[in-house]
């Protein structure tokens, strides 16, 4: 393994350690010394349903080592590695790179979630991956109602080297989308990150607003936005798959990233939205710095979340 990987992979482990050590202490909890019985069996999936895995992981994994390993004295490393391999095949047909075609000049990309979900700082995070690549990038600070938001993306643009399309707070956000297109054009960007506001207390509200955007930039470009992705907080837990549904029957959602994996021990809700939605997911977030994201790696996932070290 190279040392930038085994570098990722110990960042990872980390900020899965919150999900991992309930897990573990879990499993361990229940398979100490015990034979595989019908209640050790409903703990296991009791466990792992609180872990936000989902309810068919759950009975699938318990239904695997019932028809396995039932009635046998069985370690919780063997429990773990079965979770683990369940969670990487699971999570593999999902496991995508962003595609972006150069071809299409600016690719563009919309990005959605709900405000305080890491929206922005994961635009700054994307930015210098794909600068990293690269890629000539330019960002659009269309969450035009935070002032924050937009203050937060210049300081991104500024420690990244990226250039940021931003007007004042309260401007209209369509007309800061088409003209950030119209910028990134006559300035040769590759990929255009365009930040949206994310207010969802009136969906009507916010239905209205971002289908403006994608008729702003539908006016200039017909096959944009080229990407729809949408920003997950891991530590909402449940309602990420409410989150999943709206953005995706509003704006047609194209890929996920999800963030905050650090500050929850419900890191296997990934796991129950990749099942219920089959959407793509691009990327992951464990923590605060420009390194903590990166593009998703489902065995790196299923091994780290049960606490393995590689």
């Amino acid at each position: 393994m190279s040392e930038e990987k085994r570098g990722w992979f110990s960042r990872l482990k980390q900020g899965l350690s919150r999900s991992s050590s309930r897990l573990t202490e879990g499993i361990t909890g229940i398979f100490t010394k015990k034979k595989l019985d019908a209640a050790t069996l409903e703990e296991l999936e009791e466990l792992l349903i609180s872990a936000d895995l989902g309810v068919t992981l759950a009975a699938e994994v318990t239904e695997t080592l019932r028809r396995t390993r039932y009635n046998q004295e069985i370690a919780p490393e063997e429990i773990r590695a079965v979770l683990a391999e369940e969670v990487a095949r699971r999570l593999e047909p999902v496991q995508k790179p962003l595609p972006v075609d150069p071809a299409k000049k600016p690719f563009v990309v919309l990005v959605v979630g709900v405000n305080g979900s890491g929206k922005t700082t994961t635009i700054g995070k994307l930015a210098k991956l794909l600068r990293d690549d690269g890629r000539k990038v330019m960002m659009a600070a269309g969450d035009t109602f935070r002032a924050a938001a937009v203050e937060q993306l210049k300081i991104w643009g500024e420690r990244t080297g990226t250039p940021v399309v931003a007007k004042a707070t309260g401007a209209d956000a369509a007309g800061l989308a088409f003209e950030a297109i119209e910028t990134a054009r006559r300035d040769g960007a590759e990929v255009l990150l365009i930040d949206t506001a994310g207010r969802l207390h009136n969906k009507a509200d916010l239905m209205a607003e971002l289908q403006k955007v994608v008729r702003a930039i539908k006016k200039l470009d017909g096959e944009a936005p080229h990407a729809v992705l949408l920003v997950l907080d891991a530590t909402v837990g449940q309602n990420a798959h409410q989150q999943v549904e709206i953005f995706r029957d509003i704006v047609g959602v194209t890929g996920l990233v999800m963030t905050k994996l650090d500050g929850t021990a419900r890191g296997g809700v990934l796991v129950a939205i990749a099942e219920r939605f089959g959407m793509p997911i691009h990327f992951i977030g464990v923590g605060e710095t420009a390194e903590d994201l990166r593009p998703f790696d489902a065995r790196a996932f299923g091994r780290s979340l049960v606490g393995f070290d590689d």
